[in-house]
């Protein structure tokens, strides 16, 4: 994982672990690897991992078991507002770019059915 100098370390590791969760890539139930594991594979200190999870564990992403770990979520209701929120995360910074290269927001939804016609054979 590289880093973005511009962003706290601990919230890109939850930003990380979140999509890892959101994509199911990490499943409910699923134990997270450590955090010294963690550490010693991205590279960075053991307390920025445990601030990163912390916080994950706050907001109700995981949990964890006394002397077992992390855990991810079995939440069901928490798993879904997580896949909605990271939807609209994705369609904003889509939209962001799109007008950044002067697309107009009205003409969005015709450029993107065109582009799912045009791929949809390939």
């Amino acid at each position: 994982m590289e880093f973005k100098d511009n962003i706290p370390i601990y919230l890109q590791i939850q930003d990380y672990i979140y999509r890892q969760i959101a994509t199911g890539k990490l499943r409910p139930g699923d134990k997270l690897p450590s955090v010294r594991a963690l550490a010693v594979e991205l590279t960075v200190n053991v307390n920025t991992v445990q601030r990163a999870l912390r916080e994950l564990g706050d907001k109700g992403y995981i949990y964890t078991k006394r002397g077992e770990g992390n855990f991810v979520t079995t939440d069901e209701d928490r798993l879904e507002e997580m896949k909605a929120k990271l939807l609209k995360q994705e369609l904003t910074a889509f939209v962001s770019r799109m007008e950044k290269l002067g697309v107009e927001r009205e003409s969005l939804t015709g450029l993107l059915a065109s582009y799912l016609d045009e791929t949809r054979e390939e």
